[in-house]
Formats: structure tokens, sequence, C-alpha cells
């Protein structure tokens, strides 16, 4: 259904107006920003500070001393004001607030810079037959977004006084989708026909889709390491507090379904996760810099380029990475830690634009 036409006006290919391009490069700017805005929030504690989910009124903030104090009490129901920030001024809380007002209207913004436009450009006959299924999977993977999104807010007003470390990752991997996804489309339509294709063979394709993968699964361990913050158990480099492989790990009785459970009951996890974390990030840079050295000679440039970029992007990330955790001394540092998360979707972008590269044009 989705691929039938919409309309005798739309054309068979990606060779879209300028105007479209713009918008779709608009539309990943703006998810980047949230994603950012979404790493300042977590790292902040700010994410509980609104503890109710009001999608039309929640736009406008409280406007006067009465309105902040009704948000304050509210706040002060929750497990996180009562276990961790117990006295908190209304000043103090103010500022929590502010970030997750702000995420909250960025993702309402988001939407209608998108929407809008999308109307507008679908009457107009604006989009490629092929282009309108692509954006209507964007809408209905955002919808789902901002339910996964309020889970995750949930699970922390009940009992912890943080966010669910899973629903956190679900939460970042689920916008990290809408993202690939989205840059993809735009690749398409920016450049429908890349030439490296012909200097590569399949199986270069096929360990494109690894790289792709094995970030998307780094990125993954990153998030939980934020949502249980495992980074604070080991802030050393390259060891972690003195040994390669912590003795925890090679401790059986740890390896059970409790562990996972309550992750933040226990030091197994907090180990577990930053172990894997560390040592999918050397695989990855390894595999990335062994797949550039095979390739340093390609004659097309827009190749080279993206490999460049994408050898660039993973040197920054292990700095990054490494400065981050060796500054986890009794907090995540804020800055270094939204960095981090803003370096991963550049590199996660660079390795599709490396993967997109390669692609194999459809036959003629």
């Amino acid at each position: 259904m989705l691929d039938a036409p919409l309309s005798p006006r739309f054309s068979e290919d990606f060779n879209i107006p300028r105007a479209v391009k713009i918008w779709l490069l608009t539309g990943l700017v703006m998810i980047f920003i949230q994603i950012v805005i979404g790493g300042v929030t977590r790292l902040t504690g700010s994410g509980l500070s609104i503890t109710r989910w009001e999608i039309v009124t929640g736009s406008i903030p409280p406007m006067n001393e009465t309105d902040w104090n009704a948000e304050f009490d509210l706040y002060r129901a929750t497990p996180q004001y009562e276990k961790i920030n117990q006295g908190m001024t209304l000043s103090e809380f103010k500022f929590i607030y502010f970030w997750e007002y702000f995420h909250r209207l960025w993702a309402r913004l988001m939407f209608v810079v998108f929407v809008i436009p999308f109307g507008y450009f679908l009457v107009k006959g604006m989009f490629s037959k092929k282009l309108v299924p692509r954006l209507l999977w964007v809408v209905a993977l955002a919808g789902l977004e901002g339910f996964f999104g309020w889970i995750m807010v949930a699970s922390g007003l009940i009992k912890r006084p943080w966010v669910n470390a899973y629903n956190l990752t679900l939460h970042l991997c689920m916008a990290l989708v809408i993202f690939s996804y989205l840059l993809w489309t735009a690749f398409i339509a920016i450049n429908p026909k890349p030439t490296a294709a012909a200097t590569v063979q399949r199986s270069d394709r096929r360990f494109g889709w690894f790289l792709l993968g094995l970030a998307f699964v780094q990125i993954a361990f990153g998030a939980m390491m934020s949502g249980a913050k495992a980074g604070l158990s080991y802030p050393t480099w390259p060891d972690m507090n003195g040994s390669y492989l912590p003795a925890v790990l090679l401790d059986s009785t740890h390896w059970q379904a409790e562990s996972f459970i309550h992750y933040d009951a226990n030091s197994f996890m907090p180990t577990f996760i930053q172990f894997f974390h560390r040592n999918i990030a050397y695989l990855l840079t390894g595999c990335i810099l062994w797949f550039a050295w095979k390739h340093r000679g390609t004659s097309d440039r827009a190749f080279r380029n993206a490999l460049w970029m994408m050898c660039g992007m993973v040197g920054i990330q292990v700095l990054l990475g490494i400065l981050t955790i060796i500054n986890c001394k009794g907090s995540v540092p804020v800055g270094l830690g939204v960095y981090h998360q803003a370096g991963a979707v550049l590199l996660l972008s660079a390795v599709l634009w490396v993967g997109y590269q390669m692609k194999a044009s459809p036959p003629q």
C-alpha cells in the first residue's frame, strides 16, 4: 500500500527539490540536538523533575510562584527527591525543571517542523513516491519514541530514584534508529547514485553493515553506562582499578538473571557494562582502522573522504571516552559525558556514510 503512487505528480526516483533536502537536513540537525539535550537532561539528573505527561498543556511552563510551588510539591513526592535531593531549594528545582522542559519542548518543536512542511510538500507533489513511505515510517517511529520516553520517566517515579537503565537505553536506541533512517533517506535524496560500489566487493558491503551493528551495540552499552552510572565504579584507564579483567566477572555466582534485573543492587552489572563497553570500543576501533587501511588506495574521492571521516571520529570518540571515564570521580562529568554522546552520534553517521558509499545501485 505504501509503495503505491499517491499522485500522478510524484516522480519515480529521488530527484527531489532543494527545499525538501534542506528540510530533511533540518530534521537531522534537530534530532541531533535533541539527543544532546537528552544527554544533558540525564547527566544533570533532570529527567524526573516533571512528573506528568501533558502533551498540550505541558507546553506552558509554570508562570508564577504558585505554579512553581505546585510543580515542586509533585517532585517532592518522588523517590528521587526523598532519596537523593532531600532539602533541594526551589531555585535548584527550577534548574533541573528547565532541562526536562527544554527536552520536551524541543520534541514538540520537532513535530511541528516536520509535520507542517511534510503536509505542504505532499500536497504540492514535491516528494518522490519512494520518499513518502520512508517519511511515514519516521513519523510512526517518532510517535513510538515519545511513548518510550514516557515509560522511561515513569520507571523512576515509583521506587527507583533514577530512570530504569534498560528503558533509557531503549529510548536512546530508538532515537538513533530514527536518526539513522532519516540520515540514510537524506543520503539518497542528496546523492542518489554513489559510485564506490564498483570499487568494492560484496564482502566489503557486508563488513560495512557489521561495523554499523557493532557501533550501534557500543552506543547501547554507552547508554547503559550512563543509566547504571557504571563509570563511577572504575574511573581508571587503561586498567580497571588495577586489572584488565575484574575478579567479580570471574565469580560464577553473579552470572544469574537476578544480577541483570537488579543491576543497581550489585557490583557485577556496573563492572560487566563497563568491561564490555571498553572492549567493544577496542574492537570497533581496530575494525575501522583495518577497513580504512584496506581501502587506502581507493580512487573514489567520496569513499576516501568518508573513510577519513570515520577514522577521525573514532579517534575523537576514543579520546572523549578515556577523558570521561578518568574524570568520573564521585560523579559523571556532564560536559565530557555530553560531548561523548554527541560524538557517538557523529561516529554512527560516519559509519553510515561509508556504508552508503558502498551501496550497490539498483539495476537500470
